[in-house]
């Protein structure tokens, strides 16, 4: 099955693992379901207290972990030194009376390449909603903005095997050269996939390690927000060394990736 590829990055991003309002924010070490169907959802103009439609259950996602980024957290605040009928709401339909205090957890300068396998009808409405969206993504809160490109390619023959072969990579490699001064050998990359890699497809067996996470959506409604669980196989897979380079080049690569323009030494005479 084909898939889009999605490129997120951006100074901070945070995947929220709890649907309640907690003092703590927490976020996940990666994008949640939740958040990219969120993302999706919004693209297409479908609104929080809407039911999510079928159209998403389809949906397979593999995640590569380009850098895992720095967790940060921040002291917020909010509603304080206000009378009472301009602070925080509440369930109620009253007012807090005093400020809210959270500690709102974020990852910087994580960058994460996520593939998306759908049927072609269901990418090809994704991709249009994703260059055109009704509402722009972040990158789970309003204020982490996308770099771009977001959208990498729209529509790839396999994309788990353009993950680990052809889609660049955000990092630079520790240096091995051969004889000729030339990069080889393989990185290893975390991979967060919800089906196994099929046998065979690597020369040598990757240790897997199964992790249950709850962010499977129900609803996004704002006081009814609920979740269900899925499985996810966390691998360490070998990826061509000549995928990752000096950030200065990173920008020019990925432009290059997403038109689909041979790299310099690949071009034709």
């Amino acid at each position: 099955m084909s898939g889009l590829l999605l490129r997120l990055a951006g100074p901070l991003q945070s995947w929220g693992e709890r649907s309640a309002f907690t003092p703590v924010r927490d976020t996940a070490p990666f994008p949640t379901r939740s958040a990219l169907i969120g993302m999706f959802a919004a693209a297409e103009g479908i609104g929080r207290n809407e039911t999510i439609p079928d159209r998403y259950h389809d949906l397979r996602l593999t995640v590569r972990v380009d850098r895992p980024g720095v967790r940060l957290v921040d002291y917020h605040t909010a509603g304080g030194g206000f009378p009472k009928d301009r602070t925080a709401a509440t369930s109620g339909g009253s007012n807090k009376g005093a400020a809210v205090i959270t500690r709102r957890h974020y990852l910087a300068d994580a960058v994460f390449v996520v593939a998306v396998t759908a049927p072609d009808a269901t990418l090809e409405r994704l991709a249009d909603a994703l260059t055109r969206p009704h509402w722009a993504p972040y990158l789970g809160r309003r204020s982490c903005v996308p770099d771009e490109p977001l959208l990498l390619r729209r529509h790839v023959t396999n994309p788990d095997e353009e993950l680990r072969t052809r889609v660049p990579l955000s990092r630079i490699p520790p240096r091995t050269e051969d004889g000729d001064g030339q990069q080889t050998g393989t990185i290893a990359v975390e991979f967060l996939a919800e089906q196994p890699a099929p046998t065979g497809e690597s020369a040598e067996p990757v240790p897997v390690d199964i992790i249950d996470v709850n962010d499977v959506p129900v609803s996004f409604a704002q006081h009814g927000r609920s979740h269900t669980g899925r499985r996810l196989h966390r691998t360490q897979v070998p990826v061509p060394r000549s995928l990752a380079g000096p950030p200065d080049t990173l920008m020019q690569r990925l432009i290059d990736y997403a038109l689909n323009t041979p790299a310099p030494e690949e071009a034709p005479a």
